[in-house]
């Protein structure tokens, strides 16, 4: 647990008592400083009280005499209106800060990688953590996803903690030094917590905040709005290393073949399985050059991609059954993340449906050529049965366990040559399933039961 012994003298109220609250709770609690805590959820009120923690309901505080709010990064602090906790606290002066804030403000002497982006932000972060640790670097990996970021261990000078930060946290930040920042990419995404585009940027932005003279800014130039960004560092005491999937980049990767021009290293990034596809290889690229920003060797980032075991639900090689890949992509809930997994593969058994996002599966008409079977299932059948009529074969089958046996018999009937049966469902589970994580589980297991199924070594649990 991070010690935030440096904090104590403060008074700070903490709202929201979900994985990021709760760790910041008990962090306080052990370093002995003074504060209160709240939800608004009755249930995790009670809990609270049942573990020793004092409640108060800082809509309703005197903030003469605290210091700070310390808001969960799902609660709205602005858009589409502010909690009224945030209200008050902002009308008496006080910040409103998150989790992350409080580990820049415990003064950490390890270094820091901070890591965002839209999308493949935790397969960089889990990449980035993999990689120090094959290194044997002392490193602590988590914040957007995994452990909270105040659950980490307290780690000496020569320690890297590495930190998913989405865009609901970086908002939240006034004084973090991330001595090495990575930007991966921006689509149009809670444009309903940052008002617009425009806003959304500028909350990711704060991940260059307070970087020195020697740190580095890792940015990804893949789309318009990130080459705006790197030109905007341009001309700072930092280091700016740009990433392209294309030439003309510090770190480039064409047709799989990653470059680094400054010190002409090269690497096939193709026989890696775990990194399949164009998305993985701006991930990689990012990795690699975070990695080499912290002073590892070329070999030792080489080593560390190579063994990459990959991320549980993003397209994890879940088995194979005579050549043929089952693989469960059941993170992707939403028709951009399923584009990534289309994209990689060229013959696709495709389980697909679910509770259905706003266009449905319309945008990846591109990549339907690649489907040689749509296996319909959820909530979302017949809207995705209208897509695909005269464009792919498709079969109604209701749930998960039931695609996944007609998909498993018709592409072990056929044996096509590079096939995958591929678990990319473009919705949410809510119809049928609490999580994502829950269907990719059932999803693991199936495939994993088959007759003949054999699970690679050092694939994702």
């Amino acid at each position: 647990m991070i010690d935030l012994a440096p904090l104590k003298g403060s008074r700070f109220a903490v709202l929201g008592l979900a994985r990021s609250g709760l760790a910041a709770a008990r962090a306080l609690r052990q370093a002995q400083v003074d504060f209160a805590v709240w939800d608004d959820d009755a249930s995790r009120r009670s809990k609270a009280e049942e573990d020793g923690f004092s409640l108060a309901d800082p809509s309703a505080l005197d903030w003469n005499h605290w210091d700070a709010l310390v808001l969960s990064p799902g609660i709205p602090h602005t858009f589409p209106r502010p909690h009224p906790a945030a209200a008050a606290a902002r009308a008496a002066g006080k910040p409103v800060i998150g989790d992350i804030e409080l580990l820049a403000r415990s003064g950490p002497r390890a270094r820091i990688v901070g890591i965002t982006g839209t999308n493949g932000k935790s397969t960089t972060t889990a990449l980035v953590g993999h990689i120090l640790k094959s290194a044997g670097i002392d490193c602590e990996v988590g914040g957007n996803f995994g452990p909270a970021a105040l659950d980490f261990r307290t780690l000496d000078a020569d320690g890297v903690y590495v930190l998913e930060l989405s865009s609901f946290q970086l908002e939240l930040v006034q004084s973090l030094r991330c001595h090495v920042a990575g930007w991966l990419n921006i689509t149009a995404d809670h444009i309903d917590r940052h008002g617009d585009l425009a806003g959304y940027i500028a909350a990711k932005r704060h991940i260059f905040d307070n970087q020195r003279a020697r740190d580095v800014a890792v940015v990804s130039v893949d789309d318009v709005y990130s080459r705006q960004v790197a030109d905007a560092l341009r001309g700072s005491s930092r280091t700016l290393v740009r990433v392209r999937i294309g030439n003309a980049a510090d770190v480039s990767v064409v047709d799989g073949q990653l470059r680094d021009v400054r010190e002409d290293s090269r690497l096939d990034l193709r026989p890696i399985k775990t990194l399949p596809g164009a998305h993985n290889w701006q991930n990689a690229a990012c990795a690699w050059a975070i990695c080499r920003a912290l002073g590892l060797s070329a070999e030792q980032v080489v080593d560390g991609l190579a063994s990459y075991p990959g991320l549980a639900h993003r397209q994890e090689r879940a088995a194979v059954v005579n050549g043929i890949v089952y693989i469960n992509d059941s993170k992707a809930t939403n028709a951009d993340a399923t584009e990534k997994a289309l994209a990689a593969y060229d013959t696709i058994y495709w389980l697909v449906g679910g509770t259905p996002k706003a266009d449905g599966i319309a945008p990846l008409a591109p990549l339907f050529g690649r489907v040689v079977h749509a296996f319909l299932m959820g909530a979302s059948s017949d809207a995705f049965a209208a897509t695909l009529e005269g464009k792919v074969a498709y079969t109604r089958c209701g749930d998960l366990k039931t695609a996944l046996m007609r998909a498993h018999e018709m592409a072990q009937r056929e044996r096509r040559a590079d096939a995958v049966v591929l678990l990319s469902p473009a919705c949410a589970s809510y119809d049928q399933w609490p999580n994502f994580e829950v269907r990719g589980d059932a999803f693991r297991a199936m495939a994993r039961a088959l007759p003949g199924a054999v699970v690679e070594q050092g694939g994702a649990a």
